[in-house]
């Protein structure tokens, strides 16, 4: 790699930034992030970043609000240091629910981040899984979305499930169901829910054939796994055998987790796009080669149109 880049990891994940510079065969930069005692951020870098294509590791995961102001501080702090370019470095995009006006009096977070990640001065972002694609739109900078599908494909593909369909808990999801259900060579049915509240979700009726079959439940996230869980109970009833989940990010809480262990679902792969994808039932597939090939080749001003191909 070229001395100009630079690698620069916030307190959300450092574990993902080590093994991101593995994989680049690099090592962070060396910073002090620490809080006073009055809760603010202070941010130092220690070593000279001037000119540099500089790259900040921070999925926006719990603490939320935490996370994202020390990645809003940090890149302040290396905009002043006069890195040549910022490369906001977003594994798991928080607040990415918040897209739409669905209420009165209701308001657009994501775009709002979009914004407060514009103001402060990245040039540039790159993130996986965007819980709907037109959030890039919500930027007026370059965004390179990348996708995890490759890699739990690759992982669901090596447990070699026969009789498999796939499944959406959701109808919000059934374009994603698709394209694994197509790369798979599966077919596909679909669980319709009533969401209740933010952690309450009821299953309805499914729609297709599961009866006698394995199963694999996909989704774009999961924190509460009320969505999965209920999905699983009826697909249960409907006469499924073995179930399993795959989700790009897991941003597993306590209810989460207790859930997932008293549900049917025997095993849930995930990404380590946050440090809570974790746990009992819980398999974690590493991101780092595919965020380390994409910062590669957005340095080197290479496409990363064929980190897509599954």
């Amino acid at each position: 790699m070229t001395d100009n880049l630079k690698i620069l990891s916030g307190s959300a994940h450092p574990e993902l930034a080590r093994l991101i510079c593995e994989n680049l065969d690099t090592k962070l930069c060396e910073a002090t992030l620490t809080t006073f005692p009055d809760g603010e951020t202070f941010v130092q870098i220690h070593e000279n970043i001037r000119g540099s294509d500089l790259f900040i590791v921070q999925p926006t995961c719990p603490p939320t609000n935490q996370n994202l102001m020390e990645l809003l501080i940090m890149v302040d702090a290396v905009r002043r240091a006069s890195a040549h370019r910022i490369t906001a470095v977003l594994p798991f995009f928080g607040y990415a629910r918040q897209d739409r006006k669905d209420r009165p009096r209701v308001p657009i977070t994501a775009k709002l981040v979009a914004n407060l990640l514009v103001a402060s001065g990245v040039n540039r972002v790159l993130t996986v899984d965007l819980h709907a694609g037109q959030i890039q739109g919500f930027f007026d900078i370059p965004v390179d979305h990348l996708y995890a599908g490759p890699v739990l494909m690759k992982a669901i593909k090596e447990r070699q499930i026969e009789d498999l369909v796939v499944v959406s808990p959701d109808v919000g999801g059934i374009k994603m169901t698709h394209a694994y259900a197509k790369a798979l060579k599966a077919p596909m049915a679909i669980v319709a829910k009533n969401r209740v509240s933010a952690e309450e979700v009821e299953a309805l009726n499914v729609i297709g054939d599961v009866n006698g079959k394995n199963v694999l439940l996909v989704d774009d996230l999961t924190e509460t796994a009320g969505t999965l869980t209920a999905a699983a109970e009826l697909l249960l009833k409907h006469g499924a055998k073995a179930i399993y989940a795959g989700v790009s990010h897991a941003v597993l809480g306590e209810k989460g987790h207790s859930r997932i262990s008293k549900s049917p679902i025997l095993e849930l792969f995930s990404t380590n796009s946050t440090p809570q994808a974790q746990g009992h039932k819980v398999t974690t597939l590493d991101i780092a080669p595919l965020l380390a090939q994409a910062i590669r080749r957005i340095h080197d001003n290479e496409s990363v149109t064929s980190l897509f191909d599954i």
